[in-house]
């Protein structure tokens, strides 16, 4: 007797509003005939004196969607808690939402999340970042589709106009909720919608079309620089940190482009332009020093910059994970060891890909041996350590197996011993501590 595969699933967010209606609509005609699962992930953020009644809307269409014989189920995640002080509702909602969105399609077992922004959002959302100083990182708007957190984050219709959306909503026939906040100007967003869009449309009828378009230019750029900071973070990082002589050999705008990248890799967050300002004047002087960071410290270390992030203060310390599936590059956060783990695709001098689909974590035991490089000898990791001459707070981390074989060392990089050959998908890896020491 034969087992029956599990059927593929698809996560689309579903907010009950006219996008995401008729996103949810358009998935489950694809995926009627795919044989693939649709799941819609609702999120009541309970701001609203009708979240509830939204809540309800959503559920009651999706359980006469699945009368109808279509292949759907639903979930739906409550926040608790209001916004810290200072924090932005907006800000909240968003950061909240994308967290509650990445746990419920986990649950699920779905590594696809459909969301229904549209051409109009992508223009809105170009004007704004434009408002607020963004660099070309935040002109580039929205991206298509995207890896994080082991899940994939797609917009199918990032290029298509708010109006088409619209027309097809109506053609089926289909009920959706207004959300009363959408009037509520002391958000920017409605403001920009309700008082400038429209006089900008008068003005310039292609203004969508042209800001959207503009936004798939800067997201280009942005890749390039990307690629860049890659190029240039692979020849003056180490085990030791960000080598400050290879920083200073490089052009003002290169060093600036790769001492952003760096610092929103350890960090996880873009730095202030202010801070890039002040270390690009401060960095290069002697002897050891530091500059608080996003609750850490960078510190000056013969001729290196590292950081470390806020110690961790929680009452009751997580158990840490013994076990990760890592399918593609990505961010993997692994709180009970008070960090996460980077896995960035590389050409060459990576572990392959495959290696990475059942890894164990584990603490140093003694005994273990790691090998620098191709053609030198394995030896210890206390010896290695010493050699790398790493300070104790960059030893931090968990030891990562795969078939017993010892693969990756926090600060020390790839066992050479498992490094791919030509042609092979292959990553490499990056341990970045939360703070803990």
């Amino acid at each position: 007797m034969t087992s029956t595969p599990p059927s593929l699933r698809v996560a689309v967010a579903y907010s009950g509003g006219r996008d995401s209606t008729g996103l949810v609509h358009a998935a489950l005609v694809a995926a009627r005939d795919l044989g693939v699962d649709v799941v819609a992930l609702h999120v009541n953020h309970r701001l609203s004196a009708h979240a509830d009644q939204w809540e309800q809307h959503c559920r009651d269409q999706c359980a006469r969607w699945a009368d109808d014989g279509l292949p759907i189920s639903f979930d739906v995640a409550r926040l608790s808690g209001p916004p810290q002080r200072g924090d932005s509702i907006e800000a909240w909602a968003r950061r909240e939402r994308y967290a509650a969105l990445k746990r419920l399609a986990q649950r699920h077992a779905a590594d696809l999340v459909l969301l229904a922004h549209h051409r109009g959002d992508q223009a809105e959302t170009l004007i704004l970042q434009a408002l607020r100083s963004a660099g070309v990182a935040g002109l580039s708007g929205m991206p298509r589709s995207i890896e994080r957190d082991g899940l994939r984050w797609a917009r199918p219709w990032l290029d298509k106009p708010r109006s088409a959306i619209e027309t097809y909503v109506q053609a089926q026939g289909l009920a959706y909720i207004d959300d009363d906040s959408n009037t509520d100007e002391r958000y920017a967003r409605n403001r920009l919608r309700h008082r400038v869009w429209p006089a900008l449309e008068r003005a310039f009828p292609d203004a969508e079309l042209a800001l959207a378009a503009a936004a798939t230019w800067a997201q280009q750029a942005s890749a390039c620089l990307d690629e860049v900071a890659a190029d240039d973070l692979l020849a003056i990082t180490s085990s030791s940190g960000l080598s400050l002589p290879g920083l200073q050999a490089l052009s003002v705008a290169r060093r600036i482009n790769v001492l952003r990248a760096w610092l929103r890799r350890q960090t996880g967050t873009a730095p202030p332009a202010s801070l890039i300002t002040r270390l690009s004047n401060e960095l290069m002087g002697d002897g050891s020093a530091s500059w608080p960071l996003a609750g850490g410290s960078l510190r000056r270390y013969r001729g290196h910059l590292t950081w470390q992030g806020p110690r961790l203060t929680a009452p009751a310390a997580l158990p840490p994970e013994s076990t990760l599936r890592i399918c593609r590059a990505g961010t993997y956060r692994l709180p009970g060891w008070g960090g996460h783990l980077r896995a960035v695709r590389v050409k060459e001098g990576g572990v392959p890909l495959a290696w990475l689909a059942h890894i164990e974590l584990r603490e140093r035991s003694g005994g273990e041996r790691f090998q620098a490089g191709i053609g030198r000898p394995a030896r210890s990791l206390k010896k290695q350590f010493q050699a790398a001459e790493l300070p104790a707070w960059q030893r931090a981390g968990p030891l990562v197996y795969s078939g017993g074989q010892l693969i990756f060392v926090p600060g020390l990089g790839i066992d050479a011993r498992v490094i791919g050959l030509p042609g092979q998908p292959q990553v490499t890896l990056h341990w970045e501590s939360h703070g803990q020491e």
